[in-house]
């Protein structure tokens, strides 16, 4: 017995030690020998803090496991860590770095091991909060760490040249660009760990709409949280307004009333399946340069009348003839539907960017995408794909996954569509709209004829 109580003591103050951490939040840490800025964006109560906790204990002490492949330090670093307000810091950040706030006896049962803990010093104006901690460091010297909170502003994160920042939960813009400025000297990283409950703030659209080959986010569902049971994972979620479900379970920025496609994504999303041959097909394509050019393609069960995404693509600042190789395998016969500016000339060629891809044997349809009555309004398009999910008539390959992740993100602002990160939604509205000119694929043995890709085939469907 006193044996089994030493062996749980030294477990509690070495809690380093014993961090297993789930795949979602291995790839996390990964990711921070690549890039310098990292937002882990979860659900509530999924593990995102204590993965923040552990990792910052693993810096400041340069103590790392045998399975660690993220960012390394050999040396004593400073690090700020923080959250909203002084009580927060100390009940989230401090109490997974150091132990329960209000029994000092019980500091070092947190992430940084007792015996690594040389010095601390207490924070002014918030019962039992710490303002910084000396960290013995293996190398013999010691790190740093500082307590700070958002709502101290700005001006107190200005003063230290750091090696590391960990924001926990979303910080405001010009806190969180300092933090990044606190680093420049040190050539540092930034984390964040964060149920995007804010929508699409300055700071989520950074990561959820900016592309930039220096800055990563990582999404952890609440599927991805193996300490829950199934059934439990359904009482959860069920326990979540509807429009604060995603964030609270998948980590994805609620967006409230300014999301577009208001409706579960599991509402829509289904494990992809051979289309049979008696349904039609079409696909959209949306032309780019600077942003991405995309396409989707749609298979349509007319019996039932419902509408399934069944491919995507994205892709930018390539030519046309790299985008029809990559598209024409989806099928050499497939009609295909595109926008209004599609009829601009090409800068760089000067012929029309319809007519370039017809060229590389794509069935361009002989006129840009329009309903029936020739009007070609986004507002309709949308508003048939919406009633088409809320109806269940509009379904979506598992697969597609750049679709999916643009749905999360297409939102409003002060009532007017927000255009970023809609190129697979704006293809495959592009082919509901033309969707009366959807075709059934080719039996196999007449499919064969096309694999030259735009060979000619005696077929004169699409002439135009």
């Amino acid at each position: 017995m006193k044996l089994e109580k030493e062996k749980q003591h030294r477990l509690r103050i070495n809690r380093l030690k014993i961090y297993e951490p789930y795949p979602k939040q291995i790839e996390f840490h990964n990711a921070g020998a690549s890039y310098r800025e990292r937002l882990f964006a979860a659900g509530n109560q999924l593990g995102k803090t204590l993965s923040g906790a552990a990792e910052v204990a693993m810096h400041l002490t340069g103590e790392y496991p045998d399975w660690w492949q993220g960012l390394r330090f050999d040396h004593p670093i400073v690090v700020i860590a923080g959250s909203e307000s002084g009580e927060l810091t100390r009940d989230g950040v401090q109490r997974l770095l150091i132990g329960q706030p209000d029994r000092e006896e019980e500091w070092g049962t947190g992430f940084i091991p007792k015996r690594c803990i040389q010095r601390t010093t207490r924070r002014q104006g918030v019962s039992n909060a710490i303002d910084t901690v000396t960290v013995g460091h293996v190398s013999g010297g010691a790190s740093s760490l500082l307590f700070k909170s958002y709502d101290q502003g700005r001006s107190k994160w200005q003063a230290n040249t750091v090696h590391f920042v960990w924001f926990d939960e979303e910080p405001p813009s010009d806190v969180y660009f300092e933090g990044i400025t606190r680093t420049n000297a040190t050539k540092g990283s930034v984390m964040m760990t964060y149920t995007p409950l804010k929508g699409m703030s300055a700071v989520s659209a950074r990561f959820f709409l900016e592309d930039a080959p220096d800055r990563i986010k990582i999404m952890m569902t609440i599927q991805d949280a193996l300490h829950y049971a199934p059934e439990e994972r359904e009482r959860i979620i069920a326990s979540y307004p509807a429009h604060e479900r995603e964030a609270r379970t998948k980590g994805i920025p609620t967006l409230g009333s300014g999301l577009i496609f208001p409706v579960p994504e599991e509402d829509i999303v289904v494990q992809p399946f051979a289309i049979p041959a008696h349904w039609v097909q079409i696909g959209g394509i949306d032309f780019g340069w600077d942003h991405p050019t995309a396409a989707a393609s749609l298979a349509w069960d007319r019996d039932s009348d419902i509408v399934y995404v069944t491919r995507d693509y994205r892709k930018r600042e390539a030519t046309p003839l790299i985008h029809a190789a990559a598209l024409k395998p989806w099928g050499a016969w497939l009609p295909w539907s595109w926008p209004h500016d599609g009829l601009q000339h090409d800068k760089g060629s000067g012929e029309q960017l319809a007519k370039q891809y017809k060229e590389q044997g794509m069935k361009m349809l002989p006129q840009r995408a329009q309903f029936l009555d020739g009007s070609n309004g986004v507002e309709a398009g949308l508003s048939d794909m919406l009633l088409r999910m809320q109806t269940g008539r509009w379904k979506v390959f598992s697969t597609c996954q750049d679709w999916l992740q643009e749905r999360q993100t297409y939102h409003r602002k002060d009532g007017k569509i927000v255009k970023e990160r809609d190129d697979v939604i704006s293809a495959s509205r592009y082919a509901l709209m033309m969707l009366r000119f959807a075709k059934q694929a080719p039996p196999p043995e007449t499919n064969r004829a096309y694999r030259g890709f735009g060979a000619k085939t005696g077929s004169s469907w699409m002439s135009g």
